[in-house]
C-alpha cells in the first residue's frame, strides 16, 4: 500500500488530522532538508510536501519563489534530490509527496520520471500546472505503480470541474483555501469550512487544506474540518531568517515551530 494511503487510514482510525509541512528541497542545502525531514517527523509530522526547485513556480508566492531561486543558484537538481530522498529512506517511512512543475516531468517523459521518483522513494506528486483533463498519461503510468497524483481544487472550481477532480485526485485532494497564489495570510476566507463540507459531500477522498495555512490557531480551525493541514510559507520564512545560522541551530528551532503548528491541527 502507498504510504500516502496508509498514513491517511492510520489518522482516521485516531480521529487525528494528519499535519504536512511543506519544504524546498536544497534550502539552505540538501543536507539541511533531510535533516529537517527527520526533525519534523520526530515533532509529529505525518507527510511531507517537498518542493522541487523550478524558475518560473506558477502558483507560489514571493517567499517560496525565493527559496526555489536560492536552491537552484547552489546548483540543485532532480537527480540530488531524488538522491537525497534515497538516503532518507534508510531512516524514515514517512509519505513523501513532491510539488513539481509538469516541464519537470514532461521533459525525460512521464513514465520515467516516475519509475525514478518511486525507486527513490516518493510517494506521490502535486502538479500545479497540470490540468486534470490534460493529464491522461501521467495518471495512467501512477495509477500502474500505485503512486499518487494529488489534484487541486480551489474555492473558484465550477462543480463540474470538482467533480472530475475528485474522481481522478489520488492519496488526497489539495483544496486551495484562498485565491491567488501561496503565501502568509493574517486570516482564512469565511467560506472554507462550507467549502470543505461541499467537498466532503462528494467524495471519499482525504482533503487537506493548504496556501494561507501561516500558524497554530490557523492549523487548529483547519484541523477541525479537513483531513489535513499544509503549511508552507510561514516554514519557509523561518527557514530564510535562520539559513546562515548553523544547520543544527536552524533545525531545531525549525522542529521547535513545526512542533507548535502540530499541536494546533491535533487539537
Amino acid at each position: 500500500m502507498n504510504r500516502i494511503d496508509k498514513k491517511f487510514q492510520e489518522l482516521k482510525a485516531k480521529n487525528k488530522t494528519a499535519f504536512i509541512p511543506f519544504i524546498t528541497a536544497g534550502d539552505p542545502d540538501l543536507q539541511t532538508t533531510k535533516a529537517l525531514i527527520l526533525e519534523f517527523e520526530k515533532r509529529g509530522a505525518d507527510i511531507i510536501e517537498l518542493g522541487i526547485p523550478f524558475s518560473d513556480p506558477i502558483a507560489d508566492g514571493p517567499i517560496i519563489q525565493a527559496s526555489y531561486y536560492r536552491a537552484l543558484v547552489h546548483g540543485v537538481k532532480v537527480a540530488h534530490i531524488l538522491d537525497m530522498v534515497s538516503e532518507l529512506r534508510n531512516k524514515s517511512e514517512i509519505p513523501i509527496v513532491s510539488m513539481v512543475s509538469y516541464s519537470t516531468v514532461y521533459r525525460g517523459g512521464c513514465h520515467a520520471f516516475v519509475e525514478k521518483a518511486l525507486k527513490a522513494g516518493l510517494d506521490g506528486l502535486t502538479i500545479p500546472d497540470l490540468p486534470v483533463e490534460e493529464n491522461y498519461e501521467l495518471f495512467s503510468v501512477a495509477e500502474k505503480n500505485d503512486f499518487k497524483i494529488v489534484c487541486f481544487v480551489a474555492p473558484t472550481t465550477t462543480d463540474e470541474r470538482m467533480a472530475l477532480i475528485t474522481q481522478k485526485s489520488q492519496g488526497f485532494l489539495y483544496y486551495i483555501s484562498v485565491v491567488g497564489i501561496t503565501g502568509i495570510r493574517d486570516r482564512l476566507p469565511e467560506d472554507i469550512v462550507q467549502n470543505i463540507n461541499k467537498l466532503k459531500k462528494i467524495t471519499n477522498t482525504p482533503v487537506a487544506v493548504g496556501f494561507g495555512v501561516s500558524t497554530a490557531e490557523h492549523a487548529k480551525m483547519v484541523g477541525k474540518i479537513a483531513d489535513g493541514v499544509i503549511v508552507g510559507s510561514a516554514i519557509m520564512r523561518e527557514i530564510e531568517k535562520y539559513a546562515k545560522e548553523p544547520s543544527e541551530k536552524l533545525v531545531k528551532y525549525l522542529g521547535e515551530f513545526v512542533g507548535q503548528l502540530v499541536l494546533g491541527a491535533k487539537g
